[in-house]
């Protein structure tokens, strides 16, 4: 079964809680998110888990060590996904980086001048699906249903 590591602003802010939610029900249609917690509206800016720091730096590195893809909303600035996009990389994992194009936020030159991430910026959940399966198609297309 795929995996896919989503991620999204935690402590950066919550305001894209019901993005994420979305985008994680979509993405679960084609596989596992281990990290589904993060559309959860239980989730604040100051955490909400039952679990030490460290826990959570283990749990989640060992999630995208395991990971096939990783898909990232990055509208709402957050030192953590951008952690989690740069091990991402390093572990040469395909990674997409989604972003709002009617947001406040610009986004960091970190992400949209790399080369080795996908970067689609989209106006509404249509084209973010749309997206979203573009690149598992190119990715892991033998696992979409109907590819």
């Amino acid at each position: 079964m795929l995996k896919i590591y989503f991620c999204g602003s935690i402590s950066g802010g919550r305001a894209y809680a019901e993005r994420y939610r979305e985008i994680i029900r979509f993405l679960k249609s084609f596989g596992q998110v281990p990290t589904e917690h993060i559309g959860d509206n239980n989730l604040t800016d100051t955490g909400g888990e039952a679990f030490s720091d460290n826990e959570i730096y283990e749990r989640d590195m060992n999630w995208l060590n395991t990971a096939d893809l990783v898909v990232a909303e990055v509208t709402v600035p957050s030192i953590g996904v951008g952690f989690e996009i740069g091990c991402a990389v390093a572990l040469n994992k395909p990674v997409l980086a989604l972003f709002d194009a009617n947001g406040r936020y610009r986004l960091s030159a970190m992400i949209s001048g790399n080369g080795r991430i996908t970067n689609r910026s989209y106006r509404n959940i249509h084209e973010v699906e749309i997206f979203l399966k573009e690149f598992i198609s190119l990715h892991d297309g033998d696992r979409i249903p109907g590819s």
